[in-house]
């Protein structure tokens, strides 16, 4: 640990000589990249973490103050993920130096990554899943916008951020479909189920009632509002989630992306194609979709056994399906 700079105590940002680049590359994550300002926070916690740690100006830092900061924070107790995390934003960010120029070697490319526990998504039963759909009851705003929420995240897989940021126009309701801004600023139309459709029309009349009735009007065009008559928040999602999970008795952890899981499960376990669900859940990686291939070994099995000429004679000892000698 360098005596200068204890974790907590980050130097005063003017006098940081990594400070200007810090946000010379947090600028540059923005407006070319198109990243979140979610990714722009973490980024500029994690560099400036770093700065603190280590106040050299960039063409001093070497390859030893780099695994020096990693490993004070695997002393400090930080897990598998978020050191994976913070060593992700020194490489981006020394390879945003080297390409500018202000670097001649980049110090950060040499550090391996620690190895991460790969966890496979939670997801519900068909049981439980339409339990917490249904489980939003009775009339006005509140019950009605609960069950159409719940309804749409279920019925499209759609993540948080995308489902509080839509607006009213938004929704085809004739064509059954919702228009989607995912990550990256990229837009795509996914398709909403007839259940979901039922329970948005219900909701789009108390919502235009609830306007008439509210002082002044409100004019928000966010689809889903809260009880203010502004846009739901993330974190008020994520509350409306776990309130109805806990009422018919799902514990543990649970939240929208519990249902964004479930729906692309419940895909794949219904015999849809795995770049079909891709595109869905709007992945640029085929990769990360292919972590559901490992939630439902017993269907897949069903499957193999149904699909494959040995497959009945493999897993149960019976003749080839072709009938063909071996």
């Amino acid at each position: 640990m360098r005596k200068d700079a204890a974790p907590g105590n980050r130097p005063d940002q003017e006098t940081n000589p990594l400070q200007e680049h810090i946000e010379a590359f947090l600028r540059s994550l923005a407006v070319e990249k198109n990243v979140s300002a979610h990714t722009v926070r973490a980024y500029r916690n994690d560099l400036g973490d770093f700065a603190a740690y280590c106040p050299n100006p960039p063409e001093k830092v070497e390859l030893v103050d780099i695994r020096g900061f990693i490993a004070t924070q695997t002393a400090d107790g930080k897990s598998k993920t978020t050191i994976a995390r913070r060593l992700a934003a020194l490489r981006s960010f020394f390879t945003f130096l080297y390409r500018e120029g202000y670097i001649s070697i980049n110090p950060a490319r040499l550090v391996s990554t620690p190895k991460t526990p790969k966890h496979l998504p939670n997801f519900l039963s068909v049981d439980d899943a339409f339990g917490l759909v249904q489980e939003p009851e009775g009339i006005g705003l509140l019950p009605v916008r609960d069950r159409a929420l719940l309804e749409l995240l279920y019925s499209s897989g759609l993540r948080v951020s995308e489902i509080a940021g839509l607006n009213v126009d938004d929704l085809n309701i004739r064509e059954g479909l919702v228009k989607v801004l995912g990550k990256g600023k990229k837009e795509r139309l996914v398709p909403v189920g007839g259940k979901a459709l039922d329970a948005l029309k219900a909701y789009l009349i108390e919502r235009l009632l609830f306007r008439k009735k509210k002082v002044g009007g409100s004019s928000d065009v966010a689809l889903f509002l809260n009880k203010s008559g502004t846009r739901l928040t993330d974190r008020q999602i994520r509350r409306i989630v776990v309130k109805y999970a806990r009422a018919i008795g799902i514990e543990g952890q649970i939240g929208p992306h519990t249902l964004r899981h479930t729906f692309a499960t419940h895909l794949l376990t219904g015999g849809a194609d795995l770049r079909v669900i891709q595109e869905l859940l709007g992945h640029s990686s085929l990769s990360t979709t292919q972590k559901y291939t490992h939630l439902d070994i017993g269907h897949l099995i069903d499957v193999y056994d149904k699909a494959h000429p040995f497959g009945e004679q493999e897993s149960a000892g019976g003749k080839p399906k072709t009938g063909k000698p071996q």
